[in-house]
């Protein structure tokens, strides 16, 4: 399979733009009221509804604006010249100063909702006039809202009936443009009075026992005489009236053709439709004079979504304290002073800001250790947060940035599972690492979060093991190939975490930007990675107060030295027994020694309980198809272990 692929275009995958939360689907409560069941989630691109915000950028008043920032946001760019022009208008509307001019203008620009609303695209180009004509979006809009836009808009104006077509939900011209539409308007208005009148002739002539009749106007039937039925007409038979001609029963109601209600329709017409008619064929006729100038209206629109996006960059700029980022094109990676997380900050009381750098031929490859919850997938996201919304040409939140050249960003942070798919959680996790060893260049951005964690070979590997072998490799350098005291085959995820980090390595100078988050200490304590300048290790930064763990969530250079799993799992609620049995457990691995069994166990009573429920496990009938294990695992063993435990 080839790829095509655009220079300017910086790559992206689904996958990533999932993890990142750039965009993020959610079910919708009401689904009857959307085609696709599915709403915007809590992201990067998600719309800003009152009282609860769940996005940042997406601030556009108009849908072509947000259909043009939903466009930047598939296609972020490395085109220089493009991202300056969009990061000018952002930094204008900025400026103190300029602020009336962009909420008039992010006013001007709700309005416009379909081709007619032209008046406030002209409002538009009224008010870019007086600004810096040394900006070129508001150059061309000053330019290409010309003469051919006032003469659409002038057009629709003098043709149009707005309030009437809004309260008649059709097309409605105003007075005075179709002599003939006016005079059967006119004659249509003063119908009520001019049939009352009829009606009274008509009654004349009616039977004594008909105690009133009216004269109606019925669009596409036309003009009947309305009698109201009397007791003693019950069959069809009995609504026969001499001089009348019979159409139909309708609410107690007989309807009638009489010598008056023909001429009427042979002097007056079906008024309704012939107007309708009529105005139809002058919407067909302006129709063909504003589609004469497309072109305008159609650049007109793209000037304005233009102009929409990047007001609402401006503003959540504004409100959420973002600086312009830089672009270098010599930088091969980006450089962040004091980086947040531009999601995380919204929902943490306090963020602690963290600065990130890769370029040149040093530190190319982060290695970031750190207990569970110490803020390294954060970290990890935020990187490649920020240089994405830098691509899209929006402020970033970090007290300053620097942008290289970075032609692509792949992730390997978070399984996006699925039934459909058919893979094993580790199959997908070895799927977008494949991709971004086989694809990744030396201006690539790469983030990885705990790649290997979901497999374990059965004869796993014990650290001295691990040392063994680690023995054999230095050998080897120094006297030739030693035979290996570890069986073939065996390799497990720290074993590929290592090998596709030493893959990047020696690339040397072509290496990718690699940010690895990782708990496998083993990794940099059994030095499984080559030292040189091209790795760098960090870590997160921790103090133990007594039993307790303080998080800085601050990162700095070093390895850490434990995982601090026990804290983690006293923090999500586990039971202190458990914890304490799993400090024990590790300790035992850690030492070589046999796992010895729970210590309350050995007590007879506990022992006994034991034994009653392997009996009951091995009585059970597998074939049997009445045999429902849901009900067996609540109703013995459940009770069973509570008692054991």
């Amino acid at each position: 399979m080839n790829h095509l692929v655009k220079t300017h275009l910086v790559s992206i995958d689904q996958d990533t733009y999932s993890v990142l939360q750039i965009f993020k689907s959610e079910s919708h409560p009401s689904v009857y009221k959307v085609a696709s069941g599915l709403k915007e989630g809590l992201s990067l691109f998600g719309s800003l509804p009152t009282p609860l915000p769940t996005g940042i950028l997406n601030r556009c008043r108009c849908k072509w604006g947000e259909k043009l920032l939903r466009l930047w946001f598939t296609r972020p760019t490395q085109d220089l010249g493009e991202l300056n022009s969009r990061l000018d208008v952002i930094q204008f509307f900025l400026l103190p100063q300029n602020l009336d001019m962009a909420q008039m203008l992010h006013r001007l620009l709700g309005h416009i909702k379909n081709v007619p609303t032209v008046y406030s695209a002209l409002g538009l180009r009224d008010a870019c006039r007086s600004l810096p004509q040394s900006i070129q979006l508001f150059r061309d809009i000053a330019q290409e809202f010309s003469d051919d836009l006032h003469h659409i808009a002038s057009l629709i104006g003098k043709v149009v009936d707005f309030e009437g077509s809004l309260a008649e939900n059709r097309f409605i011209v105003l007075p005075n443009i179709d002599p003939e539409i006016d005079e059967k308007k006119r004659r249509l208005m003063g119908l009520p009075s001019f049939l009352t009148e009829v009606a009274q002739k008509e009654l004349e002539n009616l039977d004594s026992r008909i105690p009133s009749c009216s004269v109606i106007y019925i669009p596409l039937i036309g003009f009947l005489l309305s009698i109201p039925r009397l007791p003693s007409m019950v069959e069809t038979s009995d609504f026969e009236i001499e001089g009348l001609d019979f159409m139909f029963l309708s609410e107690e109601k007989l309807h009638y053709r009489s010598a008056r209600t023909k001429e009427l329709d042979a002097l007056l017409g079906d008024l309704h439709c012939d107007i309708r008619d009529q105005e139809t064929l002058l919407m067909h006729q302006l129709q063909c004079q504003v589609l004469a100038r497309a072109a305008v209206l159609t650049r007109v629109l793209d000037l304005a979504s233009r102009l929409d996006v990047l007001l609402a960059l401006a503003s959540a700029a504004r409100d959420y304290g973002y600086s312009r980022p830089r672009y270098s094109p010599r930088l091969l990676g980006v450089r962040i002073q004091n980086g947040r997380h531009p999601l995380m900050e919204l929902c943490a009381r306090t963020f602690v800001p963290n600065s990130a750098e890769c370029g040149g031929d040093k530190g190319r490859v982060k290695v970031i250790t750190g207990p569970n919850s110490s803020g390294k997938s954060i970290y990890l996201k935020q990187v490649g947060l920020i240089t994405f919304m830098a691509l899209v040409g929006s402020f970033v939140p970090a007290e300053e940035a620097e942008i290289g050249a970075v032609d692509a960003i792949f992730t390997r942070i978070h399984s996006c599972e699925s039934i459909s798919l058919g893979l094993s959680t580790f199959m997908i996790d070895l799927n977008q690492v494949a991709k971004a060893v086989n694809n990744a260049t030396e201006q690539s951005l790469v983030l990885i979060d705990e790649f290997g964690k979901g497999t374990n070979t059965v004869r796993g590997e014990t650290e001295e093991e691990l040392r063994r072998e680690k023995w054999r490799r230095t050998k080897e350098q120094e006297s030739g190939p030693t035979p290996s005291p570890l069986p073939s085959a065996q390799v497990d995820g720290l074993a590929l975490l290592a090998a596709v980090i030493r893959h990047w390595l020696a690339l040397g100078p072509t290496c990718p930007h690699v940010f690895v988050a990782t708990n496998f200490l083993s990794l940099v304590q059994l030095q499984l990675l080559p030292q040189g300048p091209l790795v760098q290790y960090l870590t997160m930064e921790t103090c133990e107060d007594g039993n307790d763990l303080v998080f800085f969530y601050q990162v700095c250079e070093g390895v850490a030295s434990a995982s601090h799993a026990s804290h983690t799992a006293a923090q999500a609620g586990l039971p202190d027994k458990l914890i304490a049995r799993g400090k024990e457990v590790s300790d035992f691995i850690r030492s070589g020694k046999p796992i010895q069994p729970v210590k309350e166990l050995l007590k007879e009573k506990q022992m006994e309980n034991c034994q009653t429920l392997v009996d009951k496990f091995l009585k059970l009938d597998l074939e049997d198809p009445s045999l429902d294990l849901d009900i067996f695992m609540s109703q013995e063993v459940l009770l069973a272990a509570t008692a054991i435990l």
